[in-house]
């Protein structure tokens, strides 16, 4: 069996692959921010088997330690997973900088520095990096300015990340969703920082956090390098490349309340 780090462990994506997981056996080391929240998952799980450790990805310290309390308690590490992610719904000319700096904090620098603090145990398992990326890093989506570039940058990095580290026997396997039916969307933020009143503005249907933790588990599996949950995300990305004027009149429209 694996050991297994999730960020972001005590809700939405995270505890749906967290929960998946415990139920195949693996030991897992769950990191949230929500002290209250991650000791309610913790409490109904063996403590034999999993360790909970209140973290602030955006906190060097945290992280080391992180790092530290599953070295201790487990003596390895096999999958490490950048999960733990922060959005906004606010037009990019309207919105204080701190937003920005917020979320490329959390949705960036923070995998970034976990990953390079994680590396040894990684390169002693011969083990793998799951970063949860986003579409929006692929394609501009309106009213998410600072969520998109994060993600971009998040692509980016570990994409050459993938290729430095694959000599070494560390994989990536990079995932892609679009739109999920998780807290994340609940706890955006709004241009001022404060959480935003503003609707939430989708393409397609919403994917369930099971579904998408079923595809990742399956995909490390396999051992593949990327995933793309939604086809239709896809096509989208596709037009933004090949006929970018035509995917720009279509999210004009799908999304003109974020335009405002």
């Amino acid at each position: 069996m694996s050991v297994v780090l999730v960020t972001g462990a005590a809700s939405g994506l995270g505890w749906a692959m967290t929960r998946r997981w415990y139920e195949a056996g693996h030991d897992l080391v769950l990191a949230d921010v929500d002290a209250a929240g991650l000791a309610d998952r913790v409490d109904g799980l063996d403590p034999e088997r999993v360790l909970g450790v209140v973290t602030d990805v955006t906190d060097a310290g945290d992280l080391a330690a992180l790092v530290e309390a599953t070295r201790e308690r487990f003596g390895r590490l096999d999958v490490l997973v950048n999960n733990a992610g922060i959005t906004h719904r606010s037009p990019a000319h309207r919105t204080d900088p701190a937003v920005f700096r917020t979320v490329m904090a959390v949705d960036w620098q923070g995998p970034v520095e976990l990953t390079l603090a994680a590396l040894p145990l990684l390169r002693e398992s011969r083990g793998t990096v799951v970063c949860i990326s986003s579409m929006a890093g692929w394609m501009p989506v309106p009213g998410r300015a600072a969520y998109g570039a994060a993600k971009a940058a998040l692509t980016q990095f570990f994409e050459v990340l993938r290729l430095e580290l694959e000599p070494q026997g560390v994989r990536v396997l990079m995932v892609h969703p679009s739109f999920l039916d998780t807290p994340i969307e609940q706890h955006a933020l709004g241009e001022d920082g404060r959480p935003t009143g503003r609707a939430r503005s989708t393409v397609g249907r919403l994917r369930s956090a099971d579904d998408t933790a079923a595809r990742i588990d399956r995909a490390l599996q396999a051992g593949r390098p990327r995933l793309f949950p939604d086809r239709g995300t896809v096509v989208a990305s596709l037009l933004w490349r090949l006929a970018p004027s035509l995917y720009q009149a279509q999210v004009r429209r799908r999304f003109a309340d974020d335009l405002r």
